[in-house]
């Protein structure tokens, strides 16, 4: 058993189950904690909403801001907002896209990557990073930042702002905030190229142990723009199985509930969700920007999409089902964000007075929004007298839920030296776990650090041994 995990956001523990012959047969990633947002929000005014649920989450509010809205905004009538509206969520999320993405890279997962799984635990953090490559340290901290200041502008706060509000915004940019926004851009766009080169020549130097660390096979999941371009703002879901083939596409997410459903078990607090069609077994997926890269026809940036392209192509598409895979098409989609908010500063809609729709009121509302972990589920219903009566929130990481565990298995399987654990398996778990950038906050409703525990558990379910970082 595991725990605490770092480097992560929240709380968890790793159980490794052995077999008879004692090896590992099942991994269970425990998620011990429980928030109940989808519970304490009942009976609030659906207006709150937007506000609230961010509070699940302090390293991505925007993206649980903006699923409430759009899921709000059907409960207002609102079926279209108004240009201004809904190019100012655009930049708001692209900036969420932006600084999340660095900051993860950077911070959470470079120090594995850089200086190899085996380094010693003092040179694992982003201290270390800044002593050794300073340049790329600072790059990560400016990128994060003008991610960040994108939001500030937006949603009035870097972070748990209120900028969007059910049915549109309640502010837009004015021409001196987008002339000093786009100051900078042309730097954060060359910057993110150059994370992108980063990853890609990590995985051109350790191919072999990138391509085969915790790999498997699996379903993916995600939005694609009506043409099947990369959209992480709005469009239909679409699923594909691990050889390419659809399962669904352009599937309207008011309808979710009937192509996803999701499975409990005993051993911990986060859901398993899993293609119905498919069943328990066979239907469960991964989500987030391995899966969107991989599924979606083309980026509509060009620096990202040439990226992209790269990304297929290597090594005959070796990466796609690399857990590592995810941090390379992570900096490729940081890229697109980087493009895509140039793009939108230069549009003289962000500075238009029209904020805020309304229409005909409906009691129930989905909003769907590809976070930066992966794609997000929030639905409510209301009542007469605008109360909420009921929510539910599929989050990214509870959709990563299965195919976490397997590339945990797959790693212990392969790293795990007879019957004790040790500090180098435990890293090697954790730099599995991380690749998925799980917000175990956001899927567990919890507070805190990640600890992380490692148990090993006999074929006849005694704890043999017990590892505990925190």
């Amino acid at each position: 058993m595991i725990e605490p995990v770092s480097r992560v956001e929240g709380h968890g523990k790793v159980t490794l189950l052995l077999d008879a012959d004692n090896r590992v047969h099942q991994v269970r990633l425990h998620i011990v904690e429980f928030r109940g947002f989808e519970k304490f929000i009942q009976g609030r005014p659906y207006w709150e909403v937007p506000v609230l649920v961010q509070r699940l989450c302090g390293i991505c509010p925007v993206s649980h801001h903006l699923a409430a809205s759009k899921a709000l905004d059907l409960i207002v009538g609102a079926k279209q907002l108004t240009p201004t509206a809904e190019k100012l969520r655009r930049l708001m999320h692209l900036g969420q896209i932006l600084q999340s993405h660095a900051l993860h890279f950077f911070h959470l997962a470079s120090p594995d990557l850089l200086f190899g799984f085996d380094a010693e635990v003092a040179q694992r953090n982003v201290v270390h990073v800044a002593a050794v490559a300073p340049e790329v340290a600072r790059k990560g901290v400016l990128l994060r930042k003008y991610g960040q200041e994108i939001i500030r502008h937006t949603a009035g706060k870097r972070v748990h702002g209120t900028g969007s509000v059910p049915g549109g915004v309640n502010k837009n940019l004015t021409r001196a905030e987008r002339v000093a926004l786009l100051g900078e851009i042309d730097a954060i766009v060359e910057w993110s190229r150059e994370a992108v080169g980063i990853v890609r020549g990590l995985f051109e130097k350790h191919a072999r142990l990138y391509e085969s660390f915790g790999r498997f096979e699996s379903n993916r999941l995600g939005l694609v723009r009506a043409d099947g371009a990369l959209d992480l703002y709005h469009g239909g879901l679409r699923a594909t199985d691990a050889q390419g083939k659809t399962l669904f596409d352009h599937a309207d997410y008011q309808h979710y509930y009937e192509l996803i459903h999701e499975e409990v078990k005993p051993w911990s607090y986060m859901k398993f969700p899993f293609i119905v069609e498919q069943g328990t077994e066979a239907g469960w997926y991964r989500v987030g920007p391995l899966a969107r890269v991989a599924q979606c026809d083309f980026i509509p940036t060009g620096l990202a999409e040439a990226e992209r392209r790269a990304f297929l192509g290597f090594d005959n598409g070796a990466a796609l089902s690399a857990p590592l895979g995810y941090h390379w098409a992570r900096m490729i989609e940081m890229l697109h964000a980087a493009e895509g908010i140039k793009e939108l500063l230069l549009d003289n809609d962000l500075s238009g007075g029209d904020l805020i729709v309304r229409g005909e009121r409906q009691l129930r509302g989905v909003g769907v929004i590809e976070a930066p972990r992966g794609t997000l589920i929030h639905h409510y219903r209301v009542n007469e007298d605008d109360q909420i009566v009921s929510a539910n929130l599929i989050v990214s990481t509870t959709h990563n839920n299965q195919a976490m565990n397997t590339a945990v298995r797959e790693v212990a399987r392969q790293y795990l030296d007879g019957r004790t654990l040790t500090e180098g398996l435990l890293n090697h778990i954790e730099v599995a776990i991380r690749a998925f950038d799980p917000c175990l906050s956001c899927a567990t409703h919890a507070l805190g650090k990640m600890p992380l525990e490692l148990e090993l558990v006999d074929a006849g379910g005694a704890v043999i041994d017990r590892l505990v970082r925190g």
